[in-house]
């Protein structure tokens, strides 16, 4: 891959929960104007991934380096403003009371500064990016009054108004009816055209070929990851869905590390 157009660097990334490997030695590179997915089965590590990448996670070992425009080296600070991230609906708590427009609204925060004083325009980005995801006569409803594929359209407008380089969606397109899918990887592409960097973790595999431009096949290792027109194989499909790799007890513990103790990823300008 040529480094000039890689925004993410996995480096020998390893992460156990309790005694139990979750990911081993997991080195891939993500590129910048792609939609990568990143598919394999259930228990691959796919999310402990991300959250490892967003720092939710402490990993064991391994680095994660972020090669993102910043105006200010070494700023941990502007690299997380770099950065959306769409949960998995199901992890995602729906009874808190707030409307769409306030949803959407929160991915305007990180512009908005430690007092949350949004303006005028932060407003108008949040319309703009509710009418993009087809959801602004919805603006007024209560979040969970809406169907799950709705949902799933406000908080990817949610991500639009951060405005970041990097959109990181973990199984956007699970559980969502055909007409929300079909709007969310045509809104990933675009992004895609305007150079910015897309990881989705996919479940199905029907449709790797037609919706993303590179793959990642993750089975607690990286089993391949590159194009989808060369990788996209039925060889590497049963290396990853029939092969349980044989990993190292760790004898360490995975925690949930607070934003205090939490060692920052390293990005470059």
């Amino acid at each position: 891959m040529n480094q000039s157009k890689v925004a993410i660097d996995v480096t020998d990334l390893t992460v156990a929960y309790g005694a139990e490997p979750v990911l081993w030695n997991v080195n891939v590179q993500f590129e910048r104007g792609k939609v990568t997915s990143i598919i394999g089965p259930n228990g691959a590590g796919k999310s402990t991934l991300l959250k490892s990448m967003l720092n939710f996670l402490e990993p064991l070992s391994g680095t994660v380096t972020f090669h993102v425009n910043s105006p200010t080296k070494n700023s941990y600070k502007h690299i997380k403003k770099q950065i959306a991230y769409v949960p998995q609906n199901r992890t995602v708590d729906w009874d808190f009371p707030a409307t769409v427009f306030d949803i959407v609204m929160m991915g305007r925060y990180g512009k908005a500064g430690l007092l949350h004083r949004t303006t005028k325009k932060d407003r108008q980005i949040a319309k703009t990016m509710l009418e993009k995801v087809g959801m602004a006569s919805f603006s007024n409803r209560q979040i969970s009054e809406l169907s799950g594929g709705q949902k799933q359209r406000v908080f990817l407008a949610r991500a639009l108004a951060e405005e970041p380089e990097i959109y990181i969606l973990d199984e956007p397109l699970a559980g969502v009816d055909v007409t929300t899918e079909k709007i969310i990887m045509k809104i990933l592409k675009e992004l895609a055209a305007q150079n910015k960097t897309l990881l989705v973790v996919h479940h199905d595999l029907q449709t790797v070929a037609e919706y993303f431009d590179h793959v990642v096949f993750l089975n607690k290792e990286v089993i391949a990851y590159g194009p989808v027109a060369t990788k996209f194989t039925d060889e590497n499909i049963a290396n990853t869905y029939q092969k349980l790799p044989d990993l190292p007890n760790q004898g360490t513990s995975r925690k949930e590390v607070s934003s205090n103790d939490r060692k920052h990823p390293s990005f470059t300008g």
